[in-house]
């Protein structure tokens, strides 16, 4: 049938070879997957794409991924060979020369083949079953081999309820038919049964990738989403806990401004409309702050403290302590006061720091550093690597994201970052 013994298609280099199960698998993807994978994959395989992160270096027309130009030059490598040179399993085919130069013209066909996998594919097969048809020429090796590269990845690429899909599998049915039908002598069964797998392992292997990358993208979209949510939620309670602290100021003035309203003599009628009239606006201002409150605040809220700051570290640290993380802290430069909110802040990344280091490191040993410098605060939360990895990477989860939050409120920079002996480092720089 075959002038070479058949062996793995030439898409090998760019695809993972899988059983045919993948194709049940992929069967089931949700439609609403495919076609975002569609956008992605295409966003990521488009010709201004290409141009503009070769950066002048491939022209816009030509494919700029190293794995195309590696199977387009192992195809016309192997046409070629296999023309030219001379095959003990066959005779010799007429105008091989010609044969040589079809199997470079079909190279540049499967150098675009993921541009345009379906008109490729289908171009292709027409051409062949045209010259079975005509000629009545045996197929070579490097024919079929193209064949599975471009079933693979037109499978690879265009979704499974696509019509192309349909029409590029009859497309390769006549072109393994037209393959069978004139070979050298008449097929046996065995020859069917090793043509027929070898195709349905190239279309396994094409769904099985668009498979993964579907996969891959409702992954990535899945950790967006968490993203987006926990800045969310930080935000949240950011915003509550700042409600708070601003209701107390404003209750702290209205108290303040009646109680100068009521040292006033009796003949000072004016400025005493002018205090009732703060007075009257910081009730009003506190009545719309506690609803706001309370359209914020969750049943989680009430075992948070809203007066945390810095100064009850030493509780936060005993706490952690008594769950096993044996902490110290060091106190640098002359504390000053700081705003109630900005105090909050630094309380809760030192506090969410901890608890970082206690769910990803376990019992181990960990040193908080509070550094006061003129105009900033430095925060360093360090732990030591622990004598056994737990389950779980440090710095994983949504408590990064929140410190971020608390940091770049008050204009402050966070950075976490592994330590050279294996422990993990939280520093965080917050403007005074």
């Amino acid at each position: 049938m075959l002038r070479r013994h058949f062996r793995p298609p030439a898409a090998a280099p760019d695809s993972p070879t899988t059983s045919a199960d993948s194709t049940a698998a992929d069967s089931t993807a949700d439609s609403t997957a495919d076609s975002t994978a569609d956008s992605a994959m295409g966003s990521r395989t488009s010709p201004a794409d290409a141009a503009s992160s070769s950066a002048g270096r491939v022209p816009a027309f030509l494919p700029s991924s190293p794995v195309d130009w590696l199977v387009a030059v192992v195809v016309a490598l192997f046409a070629v060979a296999e023309e030219l040179s001379e095959r003990g399993m066959a005779p010799q085919r007429e105008q091989a020369a010609w044969w040589a130069v079809a199997g470079v013209v079909a190279a540049a066909g499967v150098l675009y083949r993921r541009r345009a996998p379906f008109a490729v594919l289908v171009g292709y097969s027409a051409a062949n079953v045209a010259v079975f048809t005509v000629s009545a020429s045996p197929a070579a090796a490097w024919q079929f081999y193209t064949q599975l590269v471009l079933l693979f990845t037109l499978l690879s690429e265009v979704p499974l309820r696509s019509p192309k899909v349909a029409v590029g599998a009859v497309a390769t049915g006549a072109y393994v038919a037209g393959m069978l039908l004139h070979s050298i002598t008449p097929p046996g069964p065995g020859d069917v049964a090793v043509a027929l797998a070898m195709t349905a392992i190239a279309a396994g292997a094409g769904l099985a990738v668009r498979r993964h990358r579907v996969l891959a993208v409702q992954a990535a979209e899945r950790g967006e989403l968490l993203a987006r949510e926990a800045v969310a939620e930080e935000r949240a309670r950011l915003a509550r806990e700042l409600h708070d602290i601003v209701a107390h100021s404003v209750s702290v003035m209205t108290m303040q401004t009646g109680a100068v309203r009521l040292m006033l003599a009796p003949g000072q009628d004016r400025e005493r409309e002018t205090l009732t009239t703060v007075e009257e606006t910081g009730r009003a201002a506190l009545i719309e702050l506690r609803r706001m409150v309370g359209l914020l605040r969750t049943a989680d809220d009430d075992r948070l403290s809203p007066r945390a700051g810095l100064g009850r570290l030493d509780d936060l640290l005993d706490q952690v302590r008594a769950a096993g993380l044996d902490v110290t802290l060091d106190v640098r430069g002359e504390p000053v006061p700081l705003a109630a909110g900005l105090d909050l802040s630094a309380y809760r990344i030192v506090q969410e720091a901890l608890t970082n280091a206690l769910k990803h490191a376990g019992p181990t040993r960990a040193a908080v550093t509070i550094d006061y410098r003129p105009g900033e605060l430095r925060l360093s939360v360090a732990n030591e690597a622990p004598a056994r990895r737990p389950s779980g990477t440090p710095g994983g989860g949504h408590g990064l994201i929140g410190m971020r939050e608390r940091a770049a409120l008050f204009d402050g920079t966070l950075t976490a970052a592994p330590l050279p002996s294996g422990g993990f480092e939280v520093r965080a720089v917050l403007p005074l």
